[in-house]
This record gives structure tokens, C-alpha cells and sequence, in this order.
């Protein structure tokens, strides 16, 4: 009886053993993977934005009168030298004292000086186009023949629209300065505008649309008191503004990508300048922070056809991107010292791995040493988890 006994304890004893071990053996983490692998990078630098018609023009009231109501709204068109933008029965002249008078010479001289040298730059500028356009028909001809990359004949095309614009806004200075200066000849005069009881109508400089209309009802106004603003809406531009330890690190010809501005795709853009000026603001949080405007141009302005002046767009400003980059998602780095290290899973263990890296994008990273394609890494790791731990996908 005791021998038939004796296998029947061991074997509880073994059993029960069996179960204290397994209690106490330690258990899988679940955990995050992912994977490294080879692929596009880009880093930008992301930053809400806003348009803006690239030449704005303020219509002010030439004399003291009683302006009539305007019937213009914001967005009516208007062509230059006919729309009438408002009238104005000029009111009774005051006779200027010496020194007033002798201002406003000073400041017509001045005025004529400042058309002289824009005109000056509006014969520049259609020069330059005209080069400009000559060198593409020759480029598009050398590109039918097969003589001309792609690439070249679309810088040129966008050289020349470049030139196109810039003559444009060379002539709309030139009719601004126009204006400035039939502005102060209006208050160097002392004889009636118009005639007792008549009206001196405005006309608009430009051809585009209102933007804004500062006075609507029937009211008197000061000399230069504001009443429209003019612009060209087919002459939109783009204003960001950077933090200036961003702004450092962006040069103009930057690539730009602008999306959440309302269409299906995202719109592509060019940095035209960065401004060397900065200035403060006052964060939502209320922190200082020094910031600078970088100005966008469109890639192809037609293609923002529907956005006005003052919409919202969010843009990406590219400084490096790869095509066959090696990386991994940030969410699997986390710092070891002085070093980034990741967890690299091997026979269902967590092994610690030190890794070097390079370019920094929004959600991976370049890894330029430490690490090959395929190999399968621990993300978002746990503080508890412990180098050579054992780990399961959760």
C-alpha cells in the first residue's frame, strides 16, 4: 500500500510545483511594433498661413468735402480711368499759409521724383519680360526638337511668369504713384474743384476688384481720409510667420506645400522671400515669441483661383527630403544617456539597441547607423518594460 502510495505524492508533488513555477514565470509584455524601413522623407517645418492680393491700393478723398454714398461692394470689379469709385462735393477752400504751402511743394516734388523712378522700373521691368519671353519661345522651340530637358523649359516658364507679374506690379505702382501725386496737386490748388453745389467724381486707378470698403453712407471726410481698397484677386500670394529659429533654416525657392485651403489636393509653392525683419507676438499661451514672414507664390496661380484675400491655408515648408531613406517612426526612440536607443525585438525578447540619426520629419526618422531594413522595433515602450524582456504584439 505505502509503495503504490509513494508515486502518487511525487507526482502531486511534481504537479504542484509545476503550477508555483508557472505562477511566478515571468509574463510577455504586449506591445506597440513597428517596423524599419526604407522609403520618401521629407522635413518641413508646419505653420498656418494666410493669402493676400500681393498689390493692395487705398483710395483716399482727394479734398475736404461731402462724400455721397458708395455703391460699390467689396468684390464688384472696376477698370481704371472709367468705374466711378465714389463723388464728392468739394468743400470750400482754405487759403494755405506759407509754410503749409511750402510742404506740400516740397511733398509734390518728391511725389513726382517717386513716378519718375517707377516709371523708370516699369520700362525696366517690361524689358525684362521682354527678354523673358523671347528666351522661352527659343526654349520651347529647342524643347519640340528634343534639345531641352523638361525640367529647364518649366524654369523658364516660370521665369517668364515671374516677369509677367513683376511688370504687372510695376505698372500698378506707377498708376498708385499717379494718384499720389494728384492727391497733393488737389490741395496745393485754392480754386473751386468743381462748381458750387456740383460733384468731383473718383475713378479707379486700376483694374481689379474692391477689397474693402471703408465708407459706405453719405458723410463729410478729411483730405487722404481711406474709402476703398483696390487689388487684383489673380494676384495672390501666401504669408506665413515663422518662429525665427525656423525661419534661419528656410531659403527662398523653397518647395511649399499648401494644404487645408478648402480644395481636394494640396496646392504647390514657392518661397519668394523671407523677410529680414522680425517682430514680436504674443503667443496663445502668452509667451514672446520673435517672428518672421516668409511670403509664398503659387506654383501655378490658377489653380488658387478660388481663394480671396485673407483666407487661411496651412503651409509646409520643405528644407530636405529623400527618396531612399532609411527610417523609423518617432514613437520607438526614447534617450539613453546621451544617446537615442530603441528596443529591437529578437526571439521574442526586447533587446536595447543604440542608434544614430539624421534628418528629423514629422512622425520618422532618418537612421544612419545602428539599424537595418526589416527589422521589427518596440514602439511607444513602456518605462517598466527592461532590456531583454519578453514581449508580445498588443
Amino acid at each position: 500500500m505505502k509503495a503504490l502510495l509513494r508515486p502518487r505524492v511525487l507526482l502531486s508533488i511534481v504537479i504542484v510545483g509545476g503550477l508555483i513555477a508557472l505562477a511566478f514565470w515571468p509574463q510577455a509584455t504586449p506591445v506597440a511594433m513597428a517596423t524599419v524601413v526604407r522609403g520618401p522623407l521629407m522635413v518641413t517645418i508646419d505653420e498656418d498661413g494666410r493669402t493676400r492680393v500681393r498689390e493692395r491700393f487705398l483710395v483716399t478723398a482727394p479734398v475736404a468735402g461731402e462724400v455721397d454714398r458708395i455703391r460699390l461692394e467689396p468684390g464688384d470689379r472696376v477698370e481704371a480711368g472709367k468705374t466711378v469709385l465714389a463723388t464728392i462735393a468739394p468743400a470750400a477752400p482754405v487759403p494755405l499759409d506759407a509754410r503749409t504751402r511750402a510742404e506740400l511743394q516740397a511733398s509734390l516734388r518728391a511725389a513726382e521724383a517717386a513716378m519718375e523712378r517707377l516709371s523708370a522700373e516699369a520700362r525696366r521691368a517690361g524689358t525684362a519680360l521682354a527678354l523673358a519671353t523671347r528666351q522661352l519661345e527659343r526654349s520651347e522651340t529647342l524643347a519640340a526638337a528634343g534639345a531641352m530637358a523638361a525640367e529647364d523649359l518649366e524654369v523658364q516658364r516660370a521665369t517668364h511668369r515671374q516677369a509677367q507679374e513683376a511688370a504687372r506690379a510695376a505698372e500698378l505702382a506707377v498708376a498708385q504713384a499717379q494718384q499720389e501725386v494728384a492727391v497733393i496737386r488737389a490741395r496745393l490748388s485754392t480754386a473751386p474743384a468743381a462748381p458750387p453745389g456740383g460733384r468731383q467724381s473718383i475713378l479707379a486707378p486700376i483694374d481689379g476688384v474692391v477689397l474693402v470698403r471703408h465708407v459706405e453712407s453719405r458723410r463729410v471726410v478729411a483730405p487722404g481720409e481711406p474709402l476703398l481698397e483696390l487689388g487684383d484677386p489673380g494676384a495672390i500670394e501666401v504669408v506665413a510667420d515663422l518662429l525665427s529659429t525656423d525661419a534661419v533654416r528656410v531659403a527662398p525657392g523653397a518647395r511649399v506645400i499648401i494644404d487645408q485651403w478648402g480644395g481636394p489636393q494640396p496646392l504647390e509653392g514657392r518661397v519668394r522671400r523671407v523677410e529680414p525683419s522680425g517682430f514680436t507676438k504674443i503667443s496663445a499661451l502668452g509667451v514672446e515669441e520673435q517672428r518672421v514672414n516668409v511670403v509664398i507664390d503659387f506654383v501655378d496661380p490658377g489653380a488658387a483661383s478660388a481663394l480671396g484675400d485673407g483666407y487661411r491655408v496651412e503651409v509646409r515648408i520643405v528644407t530636405w527630403e529623400g527618396d531612399d531613406v532609411l527610417q523609423v517612426p518617432l514613437s520607438t526612440l526614447f534617450r539613453r544617456g546621451g544617446d537615442w536607443a530603441v528596443y529591437v525585438v529578437e526571439d521574442g525578447r526586447a533587446v536595447i539597441r543604440t542608434v544614430t540619426l539624421g534628418h528629423r520629419g514629422n512622425s520618422s526618422v532618418e537612421v544612419v547607423d545602428g539599424l537595418v531594413e526589416g527589422q521589427v522595433l518596440v514602439a511607444y515602450p513602456p518605462d517598466s518594460l527592461t532590456d531583454g524582456a519578453r514581449v508580445t504584439p498588443g
